[in-house]
């Protein structure tokens, strides 16, 4: 069911800083900063040959991001996100078996401008998944 991944995210503190870190010691390419307030967060993207990094800072308190960096003053990986083919029979299956849906249940539009769906960490080994339409 599930495809390729997507992208790592990793929750930083402060963007540019975590920017210059990829940028300037790895030689990474970078793209821009995004706000994305539907889900409180401003996005970077780390393009890597096979993968990419997601950079999220919080954009305001009541981010998810914010909560995540109080729990982990340092940052750290945040979710990881693997591409699906349909997104909704992907949900309806993973209901069917017992993994819980965060949110509505409904599909967002997330970063990439495709429907997105975040599955509860309890139910896929201490891991935040992102579920994305290929």
């Amino acid at each position: 069911m599930i495809g390729r991944l997507n992208h790592v995210a990793i929750a930083v503190r402060n963007l540019e800083s975590a920017c210059a870190v990829y940028r300037d010691t790895l030689g990474a390419r970078l793209s821009p900063a995004v706000p994305q307030p539907e889900h409180g967060v401003t996005t970077v993207f780390i393009e890597l040959p096979n993968t990419k990094i997601e950079l999220l800072e919080p954009l305001g308190a009541d981010s998810p991001i914010a909560r995540f960096l109080e729990r982990n003053a340092d940052g750290g990986i945040h979710h990881i996100c693997y591409e699906v083919d349909d997104i909704i029979a992907a949900r309806d299956r993973l209901v069917e078996k017992g993994a819980r849906v965060l949110g509505s249940g409904e599909p967002k539009i997330g970063a990439h401008g495709k429907p997105v769906l975040f599955l509860h960490p309890k139910d896929f080994c201490g891991t935040l998944v992102e579920l994305e339409q290929a």
